[in-house]
Formats: structure tokens, sequence, C-alpha cells
């Protein structure tokens, strides 16, 4: 088999290639960094190309005894920038951060090689990973689908590397979100696991347990292998729950004033025809998320720049803005004592409860609109970065406070072409083992989330800038207490009234 012609296949096709020696992992390998030759400067996904280790570590899987049995044989994987990659330095996302080089892997990342994965690059992502869009000093990292629009964050270097067809899987975490996201904007599959089924050990303390590891992928089986093959299980075939599922389907914000757009909406009433169609029971009930929840979990992210900082040894001093103000906000949090371990494990149980044994799965939108447009956030305020991130995706964050499990799996396309997805919740579980996903889904949508993206769009030229939307930030200023691209005025931007004020034209292309 010609090896150009990998570029694209899922995992497993790859390693099963592979494994069967019709194609060496060293011809695959070589022609992904080909690939992400031609198409990275077009979407900024990778910090770094591991080309000349790469095509070293590839050679040894040819050459290794095991080849035979190992799941994901010369698959090219593309690692997150803050977990470690022997021998390569993990900055964060951060300029300021001068560690050198790691010496030996993260746990997930000697899983995913243990089981023959060749780590192609690095990817980039968002300083201290805290936002929904990626991007830093002279890079903006964007999606392959429409080039004038974010991959979101903070995996969205990850997320941008895997729908450009540079890797066929990636790694990534999610603390608030930072899977799911990347994985809606670019109409990829993912899976946060529930607390403790994957390793997490993400910065100091995981966001205070709210962060854990997890891949990206553009089908259900390559997620199923890579997260097994993270958990330390063997992978096997997707598990038949041999019952009708009960989904419950809530559409409703937990942030006041904001709701999913016409599109997002729709997305949720067709994944509700697939499951009805494929005889599962659907009823309307909205977990009882609380204003009080989101507080807590956006108290774990603001704490979770501060240790991040403080873990890194970078001085305050030295972050950028928007991340400065975070951590500054997170330090006053930490010592006034607002992080509550007993609280948090109350709302899981609250949740756990939710399920019971009349529910299976949760069904509910992700995102709000379009993804955010790739413009340079980190040169922006604290508060516009907030407000742009809040009112984008509010529906993540509750089941990272909780630790429970959640994925997103595509639905379909908007008339302008970009992904569609939707989100489902599961209970906790020793495994999270996919016995609640319906198996229906994968069948009703063929080439789930493929996107031969060989040749993503070159960007577009910005739009003239609209006087009447600077009237319109003059007035949510006005509104907030704060100044037009000025960090001033954060306390009350995050009030409900307040944020609901600001015009969705501030955050839109």
């Amino acid at each position: 088999m010609d090896a150009s012609r990998v570029v694209g296949l899922p995992a497993v096709e790859i390693a099963a290639l592979v494994r069967a020696g019709e194609v060496p992992a060293v011809d695959v390998v070589r022609a992904h960094l080909d690939h992400i030759d031609a198409v990275d400067a077009r979407v900024g996904a990778f910090r770094v190309v591991r080309r000349e280790e790469a095509l070293a570590e590839a050679q040894a899987i040819d050459t290794a005894l095991a080849r035979f049995a190992l799941p994901l044989a010369g698959v090219p994987i593309a690692v997150k920038d803050n977990v470690a990659v022997a021998g390569q330095v993990c900055t964060d996302g951060s300029p300021a951060c001068t560690r050198g080089p790691e010496d030996k892997d993260h746990a997930v990342v000697a899983r995913l090689r243990r089981a023959g994965a060749v780590v192609v690059g690095i990817t980039r992502v968002p300083e201290l990973c805290l936002y929904a869009a990626t991007d830093g000093p002279g890079t903006v990292t964007r999606n392959p689908w429409d080039t004038a629009r974010s991959a979101a964050g903070s995996s969205g270097g990850s997320a941008a590397a895997v729908a450009s067809g540079c890797v066929p899987l990636a790694h990534g975490n999610d603390g608030m979100g930072s899977l799911r996201l990347p994985a809606a904007a670019c109409g990829l599959v993912t899976l946060k696991p529930g607390r403790g089924v994957v390793p997490a050990g993400i910065g100091r303390d995981d966001w205070s347990g709210m962060a854990e590891n997890g891949a990206l992928a553009t089908t259900v089986g390559d997620l199923a292998v890579a997260h097994a093959v993270m958990a330390g299980e063997e992978p096997g075939p997707l598990p038949d729950p041999g019952r009708p599922l009960r989904v419950a389907v809530s559409t409703r914000s937990p942030l006041r004033g904001v709701r999913a757009d016409r599109e997002a909406l729709a997305a949720v009433d067709r994944t509700v025809a697939v499951l009805v169609d494929a005889g599962h029971t659907v009823v309307r009930r909205d977990p009882p998320i609380g204003d009080a929840t989101g507080a807590a979990a956006i108290a774990r992210w603001l704490a979770g720049a501060h240790d991040d900082a403080e873990h890194l040894g970078i001085d305050p001093a030295d972050l950028q803005p928007r991340t400065r103000t975070h951590a500054r906000l997170g330090r006053m949090i930490r010592r006034a004592g607002l992080i509550r371990p007993r609280t948090q494990e109350r709302f899981r149980d609250r949740m756990t409860a939710f399920f019971g044994d009349d529910v299976d799965l949760l069904l509910s939108p992700i995102t709000a609109g379009p993804p955010l447009p790739a413009r340079p956030w980190h040169e922006r305020s604290w508060a516009a970065n907030m407000a742009a991130n809040m009112r984008w995706a509010p529906w993540g964050a509750a089941w990272n406070y909780a630790g429970l499990p959640a994925t997103v799996l595509p639905a379909g396309t908007r008339p302008e072409g970009l992904p569609l997805s939707v989100q489902f919740v599961g209970p906790r579980g020793p495994k999270d083992d996919y016995s609640g996903w319906p198996e229906s889904w994968n069948a009703a949508t063929p080439g789930v989330a493929t996107r031969p993206c060989s040749t993503p769009p070159l960007p577009r030229p910005p739009r003239p800038r609209d006087p009447s939307r600077l009237v319109t930030a003059r007035r949510a200023a006005r509104v907030t207490g704060a100044t037009p691209g000025h960090a001033g005025g954060q306390g009350t931007a995050l009030r409900s009234g307040a944020l609901a004020s600001i015009d969705a034209s501030d955050f839109s292309d």
C-alpha cells in the first residue's frame, strides 16, 4: 500500500496495516510528518514537531518482536503541551516557563507509547491552558473547517492536528471543557473520563480535582482504543448495554442569560430522533445545577492559574495580562479558603442521584454557537476573555466539578459548514466503559467526524472594523465598569445581569 494513502485513515486501520506488515511504521510516520509540513502553517497546531525522534521511534516499532500485539502499532499521535514527554520542554503554553527538558514521560504518554503509538509533536495551548481559544504571542491556532474560526481550547492544538489530518489521534485534557470544546469546534469525538479512571497528574493538583486526561479522535472506535490504553485496560469491542436506554434531555443553560442558538438546539432534536428511532426512551429533565455550582467551578478555574504558575516556577509578573489577573484572583480564592472538597463531593453525590435507576444518560448542547473567531485573544482583557468563554460554552464545567464522564459527538453541520455537536453525560462507574453509549449513534452517522483537511483554507482577511461594535463595547463597559480593551471591572462582569448585557457581536466574527 502507498504510505501516503494512510493519511486520513482511522488509527485502528493504520495499526492493523502496521501489525500485518503491509505498511512500515516508519513510512506511516514519515507520511504524516510530510502532511504536517504541508498544512500546519495554516492551522498552527504544533509547538514542536519531533521529526528525527519520531522516525527513529517508528523504526523501533518495525523491528519490535511485539509489534503484532500492539493496539496502536505505528500510529502517529500528538501530545498536549501540559504533560511531560521525555526529552521535551513542557511549557503549559507560557513563554515565561523556563524549565528544562523532562526526564520521563507522563503516565498516559508512557502507556500510549507502550501500545505502539509514536509521538510526532507537541501541540499548542493557551497560557496555563486556561481559555476556550488557543493563541499566544505570534501564533493563533485555527480551525481546519474554517481558518477564520478558533479550534477552541485549551486542547485546541490537538484538535486542529486531528481535524487537519496531521495525526489520527491526539492527547488532550479537560478541566472546564478543554477536550469537549475543541472536539465540538472541530467535528471530533472525545471523552472526558470520570474521576480516577485515567491517570491525571495535570499541573499542581488537577485544578482541585477537576481536570482529566483523554483523547481526541475522528471515530468512536479510535477513541475507545485510546481511552482503554490510557486507562491501562485491554482494548476490546464496544459493549452492548443489552437493553434500550433511558436518556434525559436538557437544553437549559447553567448560566443565566445564555441559551443555545437555533442550530445547536436543532442538533439536539436530531439526536433525540436518532435515539427514538433506535428504540431508546427520551424524557425531558433538567439536572439540579444552580448558580453555586458555576461559582464553585469558576473558583477552581481561577485557583488553578495561581497553583500552576507557582508549580512551574513562573513569576506572576511575567504572565500575560489576562492570565496575571486570573492568577491574582486565584490566589485570593486560595487565601480565603473557598476551595471546599466537601461541597464538591456533595454535588457529585447529587449528580449521581440524578441518574439513579431511571436515567442512563443526559443529552445536552455543548456550545451556544459557532466557535470563537481566530484572533489573538491573549491581547484582550481578562473580562473580555471570561465573558466570551462563558457565553460560548456553559454546559461543560459542571461535569468536571462532579467528576462524571462526559462525551462529545458530532451531530451534523451548520448552514455555513461548521460542525455541530452534542454532549452525553453518564453516571460514575469504575471504568467509564462506554456501556452507556448508544451504538446506534455510530451507525446512524456514517463518517462521523472525518474531514479530509489535506488543504485547509487560507485565513480570511479581517473585516473592516464596524463603528457600531465599538458603541456596543462602550455600552457594555458602562454596565461592567470597565474601559473597552482594559481589564478593569472584572468582578462586575461576572454577574449574570452584566454578562447578559454584553452583546454577542463583541465576540463574533
